[in-house]
């Protein structure tokens, strides 16, 4: 685990774990724009084997849009992806914790929004 991420443990199948995540990200007002497939992307591009790993490319649209009328390259810190993925047989739900990215950008309003979204991604990790 990193001092830079919010983790669970999850008791439930990989599938079932990307199922549930979405959901809760969409209850707390986030839309998943993509969903990455690590796993079948390190396998197909270097002939790699990984434990499943998939990211989740989620944006609250409303938090986004007050973040970039603030500031127009916020994108480039804006915690969007939420990962799944397995280790040691066991499924973990993870997500960056927006107020350590948004530090990076030194603006009061940005860490407000931070702030906003670091309780609504919490939230929904907690409540899978």
């Amino acid at each position: 685990m990193s001092n830079y991420g919010y983790t669970k443990k999850v008791d439930t199948t990989f599938k079932d774990a990307i199922e549930k995540t979405t959901l809760s990200l969409q209850k707390e007002g986030f839309w998943v724009l993509t969903t990455i497939d690590v796993t079948k992307t390190m396998e197909v591009k270097l002939w790699k084997n990984m434990e499943q790993y998939t990211i989740l490319w989620a944006c609250n649209p409303t938090l986004a849009f007050e973040a970039i009328e603030n500031e127009i390259e916020v994108w480039l810190l804006l915690p969007c992806n939420v990962i799944i993925y397995k280790n040691n047989w066991k499924v973990f739900v993870s997500t960056i914790i927006p107020s350590i990215a948004m530090s990076l950008a030194k603006n009061k309003l940005l860490e407000n929004i931070a702030s906003k979204a670091e309780m609504k991604l919490k939230n929904a990790i907690d409540n899978i």
